[in-house]
């Protein structure tokens, strides 16, 4: 039998008594382990500050299961139980605050079993009904804490968007604990068209924008709020320049079909197969890595590994997902393997144009041309049915890229 996760965390909170929670000494301190060579996230620099830079304000918290310390402890649970922060609320984004839901869920309203911290669904809410969330918890301040993996589709830094313009509406401020970006300062692929903006896109940014959380919340402040939020504090990251992908920190899967680095690297362009009928591996233990289909055989990988795309070899596989597209069917198909900086965007075109010549049949769009959405416009996937090679697709981003690349500088806070 199935378990209910969001009926489990509610129905835990109701047995959890909040009141004892605040003195538990499990978490009364970060402990001082560090688990990367020397490199501290911004919730641990907050931490060794003993929080001092948001006390004495009612603190919400925007997080999931990545806003952990070097300790391994939740942030959230460790500032509950320090006893230096009034924490009042916590705000989920996609897949909940403890992560329990799959992709394009949430765990809705509930009481945390842990915390006994009232959790409020952030995940769709736009900017009004986020701020009346706010106002309902009696925020002062909001703390945004969320590794992303550097792609515009994915949804967390839209969450932060709309949470940034939810606090200038209740004039509360606004702390970003920033976080490395795992695949690196990587510039690529185009621009959003505004007319295809959504839930995985809603501002003009290219589509791997190689910034952190934190620059981010710099450049959607000056260059995309009406003005400015009244305050706006990022917490940097202590020891990384922002070249590498590796940080040496320890991998909190950012989402459930996120498993490793690996995952992330390529997840700018593999992420496009969710706008195709082809499983993009949801349902197998490798998502984004694993894509296929039934009718797929040995011919894609043999093409693609002919190709010699930089830094990728590609493996043929069969596989069954247990969910999400052809669920329970066998599907034929590719694993990405990456050995090095990948221009994972290109790539994934050159396996989309392969795949569509290779398999006229089962190659195709989802009805709904979510891949517009996902790709910024209606570019890809018209130039894709026009029969375009790779060069024609992906030669005019170059102009999307050096625009991008200029409007960001001013934001960037690692060198």
């Amino acid at each position: 039998m199935g378990v209910n996760r969001r009926g489990f965390l509610t129905a835990a909170a109701l047995t959890v008594p909040a009141a004892g929670l605040a003195t538990s000494s499990a978490c009364a301190a970060p402990r001082s382990t560090d688990l990367g060579p020397g490199v501290k996230a911004g919730a641990d620099v907050l931490a060794a500050r003993n929080w001092q830079d948001i006390t004495g304000r009612r603190v919400g918290v925007v997080t999931n299961p990545t806003g952990v310390l070097a300790s391994l402890e939740h942030v959230v649970d460790v500032m509950h139980a320090s006893g230096a922060v009034d924490v009042v609320a916590v705000f989920g984004p996609e897949h909940g605050f403890r992560g329990t839901s799959q992709a394009g869920g949430s765990e809705g309203d509930y009481r945390d079993p842990r915390t006994g911290l009232p959790v409020y669904d952030a995940y769709g809410a736009d900017a009004a009904k986020l701020a009346e969330m706010f106002r309902k918890a009696g925020v002062e301040q909001v703390v945004f804490d969320i590794a992303d993996v550097g792609a515009r589709f994915y949804t967390y830094i839209w969450t932060m968007f709309t949470a940034m313009q939810a606090a200038r509406q209740v004039g509360a401020a606004f702390l970003v604990l920033d976080r490395p970006n795992p695949i690196g300062s990587r510039v690529a692929g185009p621009r959003l068209d505004l007319r295809f903006a959504s839930g995985v896109g809603l501002l003009p940014i290219v589509q791997q924008h190689g910034m952190t959380v934190g620059e981010l919340a710099r450049l959607f402040d000056r260059e995309y709020l009406p003005s400015p939020l009244e305050r706006l504090d990022v917490i940097r990251v202590e020891g990384w320049r922002g070249r590498g992908a590796d940080a040496g920190l320890p991998w909190v899967p950012p989402s459930p079909n996120m498993p490793i680095p690996d995952t992330a690297a390529v997840y700018p362009g593999t992420g496009l197969f969710e706008g195709t009928v082809l499983s993009e591996g949801r349902g197998t233990t490798r998502p984004f890595e694993i894509i296929g289909a039934p009718g797929i055989d040995w011919r894609w990988a043999e093409e693609l590994n002919a190709a010699g795309l930089a830094g990728l070899r590609f493996r043929e596989t069969y596989f069954v997902p247990t969910f999400s597209k052809h669920a329970n069917a066998t599907c034929g198909g590719v694993q990405v393997y990456r050995s090095g900086e990948v221009d994972a965007i290109g790539a994934t075109v050159a396996m989309i144009t392969t795949a569509r010549r290779l398999y006229p049949q089962v190659f195709g769009w989802r009805p709904d041309n979510m891949i517009d959405k996902l790709s910024g416009s209606d570019r890809l996937r018209t130039m894709v049915d026009a029969g375009a090679d790779v060069p024609e697709i992906v030669g005019p981003w170059q102009d999307d890229v050096a625009d991008f690349q200029r409007q960001r500088e001013p934001y960037l806070l690692y060198r």
